[in-house]
């Protein structure tokens, strides 16, 4: 309120409560992360190609900033999730928002052949997003890219595992 010359009432006439200024500016960090993704063509992820794009894409803006920021939407669990359980609620919501881009394209992936029938899109989907945070984390700490891309890589190699290969010329 200081920084804008807000009053109380004027904040309280646009929010009923405190949990309900959180929920905005919660779902305002999310619309930020998946504007920019949309943006740089990030949420075409129905291939390894576009998979390791977004990958690369995270990997950069974390060399040009030194990692520093880290997640918008991932600092802000560590501010609020263990102080409010509606904001946790819905940063978990946000997430799983998110996520639902990088499952779409991992379903995309099985749906095509390129992921084998056995791969789970979900636990794809949070394995790369763990990884994604926890990498942002590390960045932010470290001020080096280095982890971010060491996390992605470690993820990206688990899914390669449910890679499904072109069979070759005369192979059954």
């Amino acid at each position: 309120m200081a920084a804008t010359g807000t009053s109380k009432s004027q904040l309280y006439h646009y929010f009923a409560d405190k949990d309900s200024l959180l929920h905005e500016v919660i779902k305002a960090q999310l619309g930020r992360i998946i504007a920019a993704q949309e943006a740089a063509h990030l949420h075409e992820v129905s291939s390894w190609e576009g998979l390791q794009r977004w990958c690369d894409h995270f990997v950069t803006a974390t060399r040009a900033t030194h990692g520093a920021g880290g997640c918008p939407l991932g600092s802000l669990v560590g501010q609020l999730a263990d102080q409010s359980e509606p904001a946790r609620r819905v940063l978990a919501q946000c997430f799983a928002e998110w996520q639902s881009y990088l499952s779409d394209g991992f379903e995309a992936m099985r749906d095509n052949g390129e992921l084998a029938a056995e791969a789970d899109p979900a636990e794809l989907a949070l394995t790369l997003m763990s990884a994604l945070q926890g990498g942002l984390l590390m960045a932010q700490a470290t001020r080096s890219a280095r982890p971010l891309e060491l996390a992605l890589n470690m993820a990206l190699q688990h899914m390669g595992a449910y890679q499904r290969r072109p069979k070759q010329a005369g192979q059954r």
